[in-house]
């Protein structure tokens, strides 16, 4: 739909600023200079020359895209090289920098498997969106219990959704989207209770979408939910419309059965955007859909929906985009 994602970059920004500073020394942690350099050496292409500062003569704290910490001198708390180009895979040493709290690598062609990454503790963000990644996704990855945006989003993951996902409690933004990710979604994700955005479009996945999804204690402050474009099945839970401060809510292109709640107009009064169409939904079209006063686009397309459009939709003032069509209602 056009929509990066809502919370995950706003979160840089908050936790390095007055903490990090560039080391003027020499010398240096032996384990952080190592680990650096070995990733440096997995990298089979650097079209933009972002590493020439990566040598012996010039302290790792100073290299380009290496931040370091005021509290822990020489320990490397930031890695950012995202929008490089570079080419290579992310080696497994980089797992030794037990300070790292950022790590961006996204926007490059970077190969290969994920490491497990399950000595970073400390670790906060996490965006390597945007590359040729394989494999599965680490069960360890979830010992990084510190992360408060995951995005590994655009690549070529396999495999299913660490059942214990659940465990990263402080996430607020996840994006796993554009992958091959296969199997459930994890009914531990009703765990991460400060959870705003939810992105697992265009994968795979299947079976039922979890209830648990829609009963956080904290989940009224959830902005968006994206789950389109997989295999899901079953029943809509009515859960899901209980977000009292959701703006998205996309579950199209599933094969999800069942009719909507009477009263789907006491969904978020925040809520932008509805998306349910190419689904197996079937009934009809309740009319307090029109009190959904801020709706820009509604899609209802693609499904089995009878009986006549409700006259409330056109109370929806802000209303762009509208999708009917493919449905069996009266008159078309």
């Amino acid at each position: 739909m056009g929509l990066r994602m809502l919370v995950l970059p706003v979160l840089l920004g908050l936790f390095y600023g007055a903490s990090d500073i560039n080391c003027s020394a020499v010398r240096g942690n032996t384990t952080n200079h190592r680990s650096l350099l070995d990733f440096k050496g997995a990298i089979r292409a650097d079209p933009r020359g972002a590493l020439s500062s990566w040598n012996e003569n010039i302290h790792y704290c100073m290299w380009s895209g290496i931040k370091c910490s005021t509290w822990h001198p020489e320990r490397v708390t930031v890695l950012n090289l995202a929008n490089l180009s570079l080419t290579g895979q992310i080696t497994p040493s980089l797992g030794n920098l037990t300070f790292l709290r950022e790590l961006k690598l996204s926007n490059n062609l970077l190969s290969g498997q994920l490491p497990p990454f399950n000595r970073l503790i400390r670790l906060r963000v996490l965006y390597l969106h945007d590359n040729l990644l394989q494999g599965s996704i680490p069960n360890a990855l979830t010992n990084c219990s510190e992360l408060v945006g995951l995005d590994l989003s655009s690549n070529m993951l396999v495999g299913s959704i660490p059942q214990n996902i659940g465990s990263l409690s402080n996430l607020v933004g996840i994006d796993l989207s554009n992958n091959s990710l296969t199997g459930n979604i994890p009914p531990t994700f009703g765990n991460n209770t400060y959870l705003e955005e939810l992105r697992l479009t265009h994968n795979q996945l299947k079976g039922r979408i979890p209830e648990d999804l829609g009963k956080l204690p904290n989940m009224g402050r959830n902005r968006a939910v994206f789950l389109g474009q997989n295999r899901l099945s079953g029943r809509v839970p009515t859960t899901l419309f209980n977000l009292s401060k959701l703006i998205i809510l996309d579950l199209s292109t599933n094969k999800l059965r069942g009719t909507l709640p009477y009263d789907i107009g006491n969904l978020s009064v925040s809520v932008q955007w509805l998306l349910l169409g190419a689904n197996n939904l079937s009934g009809t079209v309740p009319p307090s859909i029109g009190a959904l006063k801020n709706l820009t686009v509604l899609d209802l397309g693609g499904n089995n929906f009878v009986g006549p459009i409700p006259y409330s939709i056109g109370n929806l003032a802000n209303l762009q985009r509208l999708y009917l069509s493919n449905n069996h209602f009266d008159g078309w």
